[in-house]
């Protein structure tokens, strides 16, 4: 029994985006036959030839207008002026549309093999997504140089294929270095002035403290209140373990010193055995008091503790985020030091540290 396939629908990449989609890969030179695949390639190294040599004749009959140039091409080669004048110069219009007829029919090609390869939503997309090597088939003296893009996208097929690779030429290097200073130079322009705008927004605005309280902190005061107790719980739990020792002396001191200003425990020293029985009281008592304090600490993980310190800090929550004139001014300074800093780390020309 033979098994039905059916063929996926294409998407393009913003359709397959807005609706949560991966877009399906658009056919590349890959899914062609090896034949195919070896007369594209003929087929584009022969267009790359032809658009650098009618670039070349383009640039070559420019300058030949110029009279300086045009006098000094006569001087040192008369012969070759007059071949290239009567020959070249003077049929430069049917030279010109020779190749605009060879572009043209690369055009009718390519489309016709993306309409073949359905390679986009639409049939009619190709020229549009080509604009260039449309508007580079216009004879017009100032859309001719449009052509050069031709070299540009056929270099970008080659670099597609794996058969060239552009990263690793001088001139890509260059490029790429000035591209990343420019974008990085523009980038960093609009981020200054854009936190500018909100530094001056926040000066000249009466209610902006207000807002982040009401709008921003009020709506997360539970989570907020449960991570201060949690850190509470485990600073307490972490200072009496890492200060045990420090801690224990202090209470014996504590009880020692206590005990000897005591009027009574004095008395009782002067009694017979008396020092032997307050040695053993205050002995006892910092015993009492170091134990009561390992509880008390123990006690830290208990459910009661950790439920007195959420109203604790539930409490005291309220009148963190209350807002005053006072406040206001101070969060809006606060925030403003920060934008102010985030400027200055902005304005680093991190590419001179690469390119140094």
């Amino acid at each position: 029994m033979q098994r039905e396939t059916r063929r996926p629908s294409r998407k393009t990449t913003g359709e397959a985006l807005a609706r949560g989609e991966e877009p399906l890969p658009q056919l590349s030179y890959r899914n062609r036959s090896p034949r195919g695949e070896r007369l594209q390639l003929g087929w584009d190294l022969l267009i790359i030839v032809l658009v650098i040599a009618n670039l070349a004749l383009l640039l070559f009959d420019s300058l030949f207008l110029i009279p300086p140039l045009n006098n000094a091409f006569e001087a040192l080669a008369p012969g070759l002026y007059a071949a290239y004048d009567t020959t070249i110069h003077a049929n430069f219009l049917a030279i010109d549309l020779a190749f605009v007829a060879v572009f043209v029919f690369d055009v009718l090609l390519g489309w016709s093999v993306a309409i073949a390869e359905r390679r986009y939503h639409r049939w009619f997309f190709y020229p549009f997504v080509h604009w260039y090597d449309v508007i580079g088939c216009i004879p017009l003296a100032g859309l001719r140089w449009l052509r050069v893009l031709r070299v540009i996208s056929l270099l970008y097929r080659l670099q597609r294929l794996e058969l060239i690779d552009v990263r690793r030429w001088y001139l890509y290097g260059v490029l790429a270095k000035y591209y990343t200073i420019a974008l990085e130079e523009l980038s960093d322009r609009v981020a200054i002035r854009l936190l500018g705008s909100v530094q001056d927004e926040i000066r000249h605005s009466d209610v902006f403290s207000r807002r982040i309280a009401d709008e921003v902190v009020a709506p997360r005061k539970q989570q907020l209140v449960q991570e201060i107790t949690q850190r509470l719980e485990t600073s307490l739990s972490g200072v009496y373990a890492d200060n045990r020792a420090l801690i224990a002396r202090y209470i014996s001191a504590l009880v020692g010193r206590t005990m000897h200003e005591s009027h009574e425990i004095q008395r009782l020293r002067r009694l017979p055995f008396g020092s032997q029985l307050a040695n053993a009281m205050d002995q006892t008592l910092s015993d009492i008091a170091g134990k009561l304090v390992q509880e008390a600490v123990a006690g830290l993980r208990s459910p009661e503790f950790s439920s007195l310190l959420e109203r604790l800090a539930d409490s005291g929550f309220d009148a963190l985020v209350a807002t005053d004139t006072r406040s206001e001014r101070i969060t809006e300074q606060v925030l403003i030091d920060v934008l102010e800093i985030l400027k200055e780390q902005v304005a680093t020309k991190r590419w001179q540290d690469r390119y140094d």
